[in-house]
């Protein structure tokens, strides 16, 4: 048995809101002749751990060879380019949506961290990166004498 729900054209409408944000961000943030350069924007989830952090950033199709990593200052740039396979001239295309070309993402990053010593997986076009936290971040235990010898330990697990 088929479900049928009513069509509801209000519900395709986008908000005030929404058109107003797509409308800056089409004419002043991404102008159409930096869009072409530009390709793609990745999306990408940061999140913190004891011990580091973890980034991971939705690259689909690329192999790790088109990527380049780097952190300086603090600041994790992610740099790649997808490339369409051939462009089929028997097709005829009715919708292009996915962008082709190189990219760049920054993201500045929470506390100081250990460049050297970042691991980065490239699975099912999934990035993941673990960073380290630098060691003078992570919080430590200080042992503090009282009176007669005694010892008590205050400060946070780490």
């Amino acid at each position: 048995m088929a479900n049928m729900t009513r069509w509801d054209p209000f519900q395709e409408m986008l908000t005030l809101r929404e058109a107003m944000n797509q409308l800056f961000e089409d004419s002043v943030v991404r102008p159409a002749n930096a869009r072409g350069a530009q390709g793609f924007t990745p999306a990408l989830d940061l999140c913190e751990t004891q011990d580091g952090f973890v980034v991971e950033a939705a690259l689909p199709g690329l192999k790790p060879e088109d990527l380049e990593i780097t952190v300086e200052n603090n600041i994790l740039t992610i740099k790649g380019e997808t490339r369409r396979e051939s462009e089929d001239k028997q097709r005829n295309y009715h919708r292009v949506e996915r962008s082709f070309g190189s990219f760049q993402r920054s993201i500045a990053l929470p506390t100081t961290v250990k460049a050297d010593q970042i691991k980065a997986t490239l699975t099912n076009g999934v990035l993941q990166l673990d960073i380290p936290k630098a060691e003078e971040v992570k919080p430590r235990k200080i042992s503090v004498n009282v009176g007669e010898g005694k010892q008590i330990e205050v400060g946070k697990n780490g």
